[in-house]
């Protein structure tokens, strides 16, 4: 260790590592999103294998993150963050060097292979960084942001990777930034305590094939493979109900206040990719903006950044339960003023109001979600809250485009106008659900007497 950093700026750094990898994480997922058309053309892909490129690394980091918390527990939290993060830095030079599909798509899936080793690893770390009840709860609160940000990163990279240099620099920023963080993170972060629990490995399976195949099922419109997702999903809590030293315990999730917390992550999470996605459409396809220009007309949704310092006052102030139902309100609010595309009118407004109320969100959900954890149980809590941040943009994603796409069949004149209407009336559906989650939040809370 470098006899320069104190004690202090020692953690302030590891957290600096901890929460570089986790924006990095997140920005892969949409780093990728703008160049597609270039890849299609340099590959001669159909719909289907663009569909499944971009899908690869999701199906792969959301199916193996619960796995990926309980290596973290069993094997300990820094050597699987090191790993995970190698392996990010490895599986993105071989995408940016890939000379055929087959290796670009190998390339995708082993990318999110890492983030799934990685991210619940990351969280626990932070824990670790943080052991005093207050500096953890403002830690977790910034923790909460960084996946906006992550994906607002990621969204203004792709449309400026687009316009002045090739796609595979799309793989090779991630796989810089995996070098850095495994360099800095050898020096930085601390050993976590292990566990020696024998690991489940049937649940794993369970877990694994039942979430990429019901998020698979549901990106592509395979109703089977959604119904088997769903089978494979009931075996696995069956599972978890019944073994002795299950990858999930079930009481994790049968908390109120845990279950309203990861219900408000997940809606979260599917607003901010849904709205990123059908926006960006609409600014191409009806208002003919450039992809930079597209990209640019995101920049507001950076205020998230700021919105973890803010939310760690507010939290100490208000208390969880208050920042929780406030930006479920807010983000229903924003759903609403997103929504008026379909009367022409600007969704500034909506653009400004989410990533406030996206950082309320997050940063309070993430505090309740790990909050009271057994030690033994981190990493699992961890994987958990990733889960449902990457289940909710690839079901938010399957449904609202579905019901875009079912208003936009229903207007007559079709064009540009059945478009618009199909986007507005999406995200205007957010709305009711966010006021769903704030009173699930409220009551949650009301039950088991928020602390």
């Amino acid at each position: 260790m470098p006899s320069f950093l104190t004690d202090r700026s020692k953690n302030t750094a590891a957290f600096a590592v901890l929460g570089g990898a986790q924006v990095t994480l997140v920005a892969a997922i949409t780093l990728l999103t703008v160049p597609l058309p270039a890849i299609q053309r340099e590959f001669g892909l159909g719909q289907g294998g663009l569909a499944l490129l971009t899908s690869a690394y999701g199906l792969t980091f959301g199916g193996l993150l619960l796995l990926g918390g309980r290596l973290a527990d069993r094997w300990g939290a820094r050597e699987m963050f090191l790993a995970g993060m190698a392996l990010i830095a490895l599986a993105s030079a071989a995408g940016g060097l890939a000379p055929d599909h087959p290796v670009l798509l190998a390339a995708r899936f082993a990318q999110g292979v890492g983030a799934a080793m990685a991210a619940p690893a990351a969280v626990l770390l932070v824990t670790r960084l943080r052991p005093d009840a207050r500096q953890r709860e403002r830690a977790l609160a910034v923790w909460g942001t960084l996946s906006v940000t992550g994906a607002v990163t990621g969204s203004l990279l792709s449309g400026l990777v687009a316009a002045a240099a090739s796609w595979r620099w799309s793989f090779l920023l991630p796989a810089a930034a995996g070098v850095v963080a495994v360099t800095a993170g050898i020096v930085l972060l601390p050993p976590a305590p292990r566990t020696v629990a024998r690991l489940d490995v049937p649940g794993a399976l369970l877990a694994t094939a039942g979430l990429i195949a019901l998020a698979y099922g549901l990106l592509e419109g395979a109703t089977a493979v959604v119904v088997a997702g769903l089978v494979l999903t009931a075996g696995f809590v069956v599972l978890q109900a019944r073994t002795p030293r299950p990858l999930l315990p079930l009481r994790l999730v049968a908390h109120p206040r845990r279950g309203a917390a990861l219900l408000v992550v997940f809606l979260t999470a599917a607003a901010s990719a849904t709205s990123t996605f059908l926006l960006s459409l609409y600014l191409q396809q009806v208002r003919g903006l450039s992809p930079i220009d597209t990209s640019l007309a995101f920049l507001p949704f950076l205020l998230v950044v700021v919105m973890g310092p803010v939310s760690g006052r507010l939290l100490r102030r208000l208390g969880v339960r208050h920042v929780l139902v406030a930006g479920s309100l807010l983000a229903a609010v924003s759903m609403l003023l997103l929504g008026r595309v379909t009367s022409g009118g600007t969704v500034l407004a909506g653009l400004l109001v989410f990533p406030v109320a996206s950082g309320l969100a997050f940063s309070g959900a993430t505090v309740a979600a790990l909050d009271g954890v057994r030690a033994e149980d981190a990493g699992a809590a961890g994987g958990l809250v990733n889960t449902a941040m990457e289940a909710g943009p690839t079901v938010g994603l399957a449904v609202l485009v579905a019901l875009a796409a079912a208003r936009a069949g229903d207007v007559p004149a079709g064009g540009a106008r059945a478009m618009t209407e199909g986007y507005g009336f999406a995200l205007t559906a957010m709305a009711p659900a966010f006021l769903l989650a704030a009173a699930a939040v409220a009551a949650a809370f009301a039950w088991t007497k928020e602390r």
